[in-house]
């Protein structure tokens, strides 16, 4: 199972109506939070998601709206009792920042921070979830990330008795291990099919149109992209700030044949987002405009 949440959609400044745009994953106990931007941690409590679980940080990029609020979120996740690491994810050249900030909260546990450029292939866990970045174009370094939650494949009982393996060791293989009975070597590959379909959330903003959205996001089940304006008027502004329209945040989801499309980072000049639904929708049926708090439980499928 994997719980999401949209915890604000507001780009650039926060509204009375809309927190600055975060995301929020979680699984088994273990949660990852994207972005952290003034206020997240008051949006999270709003949203009825605890802080202390959270294991991994991962940022798309260090402008203020995206990676200001993480002094205040660490220090109340440690005067929360957290006392185990926390992994923190982003661009080159974004932990020197992190460092200053975290100047001015003296944290009970250790910050680990790990940089990539979304080029190289990285997969970093989180709990049993896969956090693949990818590289995305901005006026800065930015990633996007795509959240796996794998699913092994179906275990085959009638094979694992036709090879007399004890029931005590099935649990093992069905978990990929390989066992050893009276000097037999049996890999899980025996009694284990091929890897079932898992869950699949791709999240990116504040970046142009690139393949490497579609790459990530395809067959996904949910793609969570920006929309910072919602038509082509403002589209030079978008291409010059590194930003994205509706219609083509759309053409990516349509591209990528994903399940779903969840708008957001809004310009604080779009007072009602879903009056331009239909730009987006009329390229990607399937487009929900995010709003603060928005959530969806994904289980696996039959």
């Amino acid at each position: 199972m994997l719980d999401v949440c949209l915890i604000g959609t507001s780009g650039m400044v926060p509204l009375k109506h809309r927190w600055l745009t975060a995301f929020h994953a979680v699984s088994e106990g273990h949660a990852i939070l994207i972005d952290c931007g003034e206020g997240t941690q008051i949006a999270m409590s709003e949203a009825s998601l605890r802080l202390k679980p959270i294991d991994t940080i991962c940022l798309t990029h260090c402008h203020a709206d995206h990676i200001a609020g993480l002094p205040g979120l660490l220090l109340t996740m440690g005067n929360q009792g957290r006392t185990e690491k926390v992994t923190l994810i982003g661009p080159p050249g974004f932990s020197e920042i992190v460092r200053c900030l975290l100047v001015i909260a003296p944290l009970p546990f250790d910050v680990i921070l790990c940089e990539t450029d979304g080029k190289s292939g990285h997969v970093f866990k989180c709990g049993n979830i896969e956090i693949r970045p990818f590289a995305v174009k901005h006026v800065m370094p930015c990633l996007g990330y795509s959240l796996i939650l794998p699913r092994g494949g179906r275990f085959d009982p009638e094979k694992a008795r036709a090879l007399q393996i004890p029931v005590r060791c099935w649990s093992l293989l069905q978990k990929g291990e390989t066992v050893t009975i009276d000097d037999k070597v049996i890999h899980p590959e025996a009694v284990v099919g091929p890897p079932r379909k898992g869950i699949h959330v791709v999240y990116s903003t504040d970046t142009r149109p690139v393949p490497e959205i579609t790459e990530a996001g395809k067959n996904s089940d949910l793609m969570v992209l920006e929309g910072i304006y919602p038509g082509s008027e403002k589209l030079d502004k978008a291409k010059e700030w590194g930003h994205m329209t509706f219609e083509e945040a759309a053409r990516l989801a349509f591209n990528a044949h994903t399940k779903e499309l969840w708008l957001t980072h809004f310009s604080q000049s779009v007072e009602r987002p879903e009056d331009f639904l239909e730009n987006a929708a009329a390229v990607f049926r399937n487009t929900k405009i995010g709003k603060d708090g928005m959530k969806k439980h994904f289980v696996f499928e039959d």
